[in-house]
């Protein structure tokens, strides 16, 4: 079993930054990516970034490509998402997630965090 707790959530302006972080516990070595998704009210919970821990390999959305970069720390088993230029459309829960291959989709994943509130202000 693999348990992530994210952390890093908070209110920022528009044009700010935020950055998310996703420590990981357990049976990590069952997972070989991370992901991130967002869920804003009454919306389908949607795909953002994913990283393997095992290269620098990653995977974006078009509607972050450019402002959003997952990285990781594997000594620190901690998976980050570092938000650049949010704009309000941003705003969501973010959850980290954790599979055995690259995914853009929720079933792609096996664990999943408890989630993080973004919110952004215009």
């Amino acid at each position: 079993q693999v348990q992530l707790v994210e952390s890093g959530g908070g209110l920022v302006q528009a044009g700010g930054s935020l950055r998310l972080s996703c420590v990981a516990s357990g049976r990590t070595f069952s997972s070989s990516v991370m992901g991130w998704f967002r869920q804003a009210p009454g919306k389908e919970r949607k795909f953002v970034a994913t990283i393997s821990w095992s290269d620098d390999n990653t995977l974006y959305a078009d509607s972050v490509k450019g402002r959003f970069t997952i990285s990781r720390d594997n000594a620190k088993n901690t998976v980050y998402l570092q938000m650049n230029s949010l704009k309000p459309e941003d705003t969501a829960v973010y959850y980290c997630a954790a599979g055995p291959y690259y995914s853009t989709v929720v079933d792609g994943y096996y664990y999943w965090g408890q989630g993080t509130q973004v919110t952004v202000s215009s």
